[in-house]
């Protein structure tokens, strides 16, 4: 268990290419609100699917300069987080080599659609990469399970808090004034409560 309690905070960028909901995240990760540096976890773009490919490395350098940087794999669209066909640990393996290829390096991967299966957690463990699907329990060597959505974070902030936090969010919350305005006070009222985590720490 950790100690003393710590938290986390991640966000799955599902729309990096959209300029208001980058706009937003943007500023959300340079901001800090309680004081947490945000693990952006971001998809590839889809050349299938005509994504500016120089327009999300531009976005993916500048939120890697800043913050925990990371993999969230759509196996099928952008729109279509789960896989419908072909070989998802090879799809991880894949993205990651070509993350490395342009200067990246992903430290965290989320699979979209909290999607895993044995293949799945073995490449991720092989890649080097702590993987962060599991939703609940502690952190463990290579995984840093994630607890708490925007909604479940919001209602339990006040409340009695477990002894680690690994809070999440998607970009397409932040482009809603309530919900952007409930994270941040969230967010706010966590850094009082919990200490900012050392995501690869943790997961060591």
């Amino acid at each position: 268990m950790p100690s003393p309690p710590v938290a986390i905070v991640s966000c799955h960028l599902e729309q990096p290419l959209r300029d208001d909901a980058w706009a937003r995240f943007d500023e959300l990760q340079q901001r800090r609100p309680g004081g947490f540096d945000v693990i952006a976890l971001m998809r590839p773009p889809d050349a299938a699917y005509g994504e500016d490919v120089e327009r999300w490395l531009t976005r993916a350098r500048a939120a890697s300069s800043r913050g925990p940087f990371g993999l969230h794999t759509h196996w099928t669209s952008p729109t279509h987080a789960r896989p419908s066909g072909g070989d998802p640990a090879e799809r991880v393996r894949k993205e990651v080599e070509w993350m490395r290829s342009q200067s990246l390096e992903p430290h965290y991967f989320c699979g979209g659609g909290w999607y895993t299966d044995d293949a799945v957690r073995d490449t991720v463990h092989q890649l080097g990469l702590v993987d962060c699907t599991d939703r609940g329990g502690l952190p463990r060597p290579g995984a840093l399970p994630t607890t708490h959505s925007l909604g479940q974070l919001a209602r339990a902030v006040l409340k009695p808090l477990p002894e680690y936090v690994h809070a999440y969010f998607h970009d397409y919350d932040l482009l809603d004034a309530r919900r952007r305005l409930a994270l941040v006070t969230a967010l706010t009222l966590l850094g009082r409560r919990r200490r900012p985590g050392d995501a690869l720490a943790l997961a060591r």
